[in-house]
């Protein structure tokens, strides 16, 4: 009895610490352009640099209303991956074989990700765009966040 006590509290302790273990976390972006006739510029980006988001934050009350973050250019990023992708639209209108060949690229680097430990958590998307009369500009934009275990 005393075995078994003692393995499930083993069990216990390895759940926990499986449960608490804390990720590392990175973003890929792609953004596509929806301007016709080619006209806009779609580009699949990833920082090579990281930021400490405490830095560029202020801590405001009513009594405190002083500002100490950093300026705002110290949060730009120069080093960074830029990868090209094909715009949506072309002279002719929507072009499907652009659409397909965005995936193809961005599905390597997905695959990529996932050979390098990281594990896709989250997607998010949206589209920009006003939509009234006479629109001809617009982004689709796609968010997707990995994570993998700290090392």
């Amino acid at each position: 009895m005393k075995k078994h006590i003692t393995s499930l509290v083993a069990l216990m302790l390895f759940s926990a610490a499986a449960f608490a273990q804390k990720y590392e976390f990175r973003i890929i972006t792609t953004v596509e352009s929806i301007v016709p006739n080619g006209l806009g510029r779609s580009r699949m980006t990833s920082s090579n640099e990281t930021r400490d988001y405490k830095e560029f934050t202020t801590s405001r009350s009513e009594e405190d209303n002083s500002r100490n973050a950093s300026d705002r250019a110290d949060i730009r990023v120069k080093a960074f991956d830029e990868t090209k992708l094909l715009n949506f639209y072309n002279l002719g209108g929507i072009r499907f074989q652009n659409i397909v060949a965005n995936d193809a690229v961005v599905t390597s680097k997905l695959n990529a990700m996932s050979e390098d430990g990281w594990e896709l958590a989250f997607v998010n998307s949206a589209v920009e765009s006003d939509a009234g009369k006479d629109d001809g500009v617009g982004i689709f934009i796609t968010r997707y966040v990995f994570r993998r275990a700290k090392k």
